[in-house]
């Protein structure tokens, strides 16, 4: 209980002032007081997670790569509900193919990175089916394309940023829009300040500064982001 195999995403239950950890190579969620090194717990057990989300009430979000879908669990619960996918890999509408990291906003929307279908879709509170947010138009590195997209986070405005692994790069999608923009990296694969390795991991701090998990160059990157 005191060891972790390859953790691939957590979030802060303030509330309960401890982590929430996607323990993925054990199969499990876990839950790890933020001051002392004991008295973890198994949360969820036996769940191919990969990405992790809470909600305004304290609800986990989790998704699921083998069954290729996200479920929403409530405190207490045992088997949680299906918020996004739940069809079988596949890439309708109603489907999901490898999803990786999400985010739930204030309207209790998730955003999902469709690693294998190449976009980011948006599942809107009870919805049967998703809406592309992101690429969604096959892999390549177009404005219109994502390849392997990651890490997500969206703002109050309701623009994606996600991070596009394979294109070496951090985009925005601004709501509705057809195509995105580069805001960060672009610059070929690579170790300058300019440039991103395979990167994973997208979030922003109370200031809106914005930070990137450049993986293959084992850095943090902060940049500053303009919202205009």
């Amino acid at each position: 209980m005191d060891q972790l195999n390859n953790p691939t995403d957590l979030v802060f239950d303030q509330k309960n002032d401890s982590l929430i950890i996607c323990d993925q190579g054990n199969r499990r969620i876990v839950r790890w007081p933020r001051r002392k090194r004991t008295n973890q717990q198994i949360i969820i057990s036996n769940i191919d997670c990969w990405g992790l989300a809470m909600d305004n009430n304290g609800d986990i979000y989790v998704s699921d790569y083998v069954k290729n879908e996200v479920r929403r669990w409530k405190e207490g619960e045992t088997k949680g509900t299906i918020v996004a996918g739940g069809h079988g890999k596949g890439k309708n509408f109603n489907q999901l193919n490898t999803p990786r990291y999400i985010f739930v906003d204030e309207d209790y929307s998730v955003y999902v990175s469709d690693n294998e279908n190449h976009r980011v879709m948006k599942w809107m509170k009870d919805a049967r089916e998703g809406i592309v947010v992101a690429g969604g138009q096959g892999p390549g590195k177009s404005l219109r394309q994502v390849y392997h997209p990651n890490g997500v986070t969206v703002d109050h405005s309701g623009n994606v940023y996600v991070a596009d692994l394979a294109n070496h790069r951090i985009m925005r999608w601004l709501k509705d829009a057809k195509e995105g923009s580069i805001i960060a990296g672009g610059n070929g694969k690579g170790q300058k300040l300019n440039q991103l390795n395979y990167p994973m991991g997208v979030s922003f701090n109370l200031e809106g500064n914005f930070y990137v998990v450049d993986q293959r160059n084992h850095r943090v990157q902060k940049f500053d982001v303009d919202f205009n």
